[in-house]
């Protein structure tokens, strides 16, 4: 738990790590927001200054560890990867985080998620997307000067900042998000049972490689044995008309 101290201070100023609270009420919340931030992870894994986490308390003003609040995952652009406790916004160079994600579960009150909006707006969010996955409804906000806009239509809509494209179905865990290469955003089960499919993928190519080879083998020893014998035939042919000669007898 960091605790700041500012010179002529009488009491130090905490800002806790945690809030307590669960990162998720249920499997599903918390399988899409491993899914989000994992995602988030490996698209942005090369990039040094792009910060990518989940369930972090973000503080936007120094001296009120009151004003906070931890988004599902969060990515902040021009902020080096690493460690933190938690997300103290004077101490990242002011940089807010520019996009949050936001995973619903059935215990979220009308409250809570119009307390998290206007928290997002007013400490400088530029994207914001909300996701109910029991109900398939998929949200967006974009900032528009001072103000987040709601997206008219997320069927489609592309990230302007981390390029992504939103595809949402309907019904239950039916939304699909896909990376700028168009690859999309999956589970841990997926990734792994992808791993294994292109393994299995890879044994079968080493294997008809493998398989070619040994054909390739068998044609050219074939046809070096064929080689000999038409050799050997040569010389019993040429060692025959010797004898003919040494014969007196001229072959035709």
């Amino acid at each position: 738990m960091p605790i700041i101290t500012r010179p002529g201070a009488s009491q130090a100023i905490v800002y806790p790590d945690s809030d307590g609270e669960p990162m998720a009420d249920n499997t599903r919340q918390f399988g899409w927001i491993v899914v989000i931030k994992g995602g988030l992870d490996t698209m942005l894994r090369h990039d040094p200054d792009v910060f990518v986490a989940g369930d972090l308390l973000w503080y936007p003003v120094e001296g009120q560890p009151g004003i906070r609040m931890a988004p599902d995952a969060l990515v902040a652009f021009g902020r080096p990867k690493g460690y933190r406790g938690s997300y103290r916004q004077w101490e990242e160079d002011g940089i807010a985080p520019q996009v949050v994600f936001e995973v619903l579960s059935p215990g979220n009150r009308a409250g809570e998620l119009a307390r998290k909006f206007d928290f997002y707006e007013r400490y400088g969010v530029e994207e914001y997307y909300q996701y109910d996955p029991d109900r398939g409804d998929l949200k967006g906000w974009i900032r528009s000067g001072d103000r987040l806009e709601p997206v008219a239509n997320m069927a489609g809509f592309v990230s302007p900042r981390l390029g992504i494209t939103f595809q949402p179905g309907d019904g239950p865990d039916r939304l699909v998000i896909l990376q700028p290469d168009g690859r999309p955003f999956l589970t841990q089960v997926e990734l792994v049972e992808q791993y294994e499919a292109e393994q299995l993928r890879a044994d079968e190519e080493r294997r008809r490689a493998e398989e070619e080879r040994r054909r390739a083998d068998e044609e050219r020893r074939r046809a070096e044995e064929q080689g000999l014998r038409a050799e050997e035939e040569r010389q019993r042919a040429e060692r025959y008309l010797a004898k003919l000669r040494e014969l007196g007898i001229e072959p035709d």
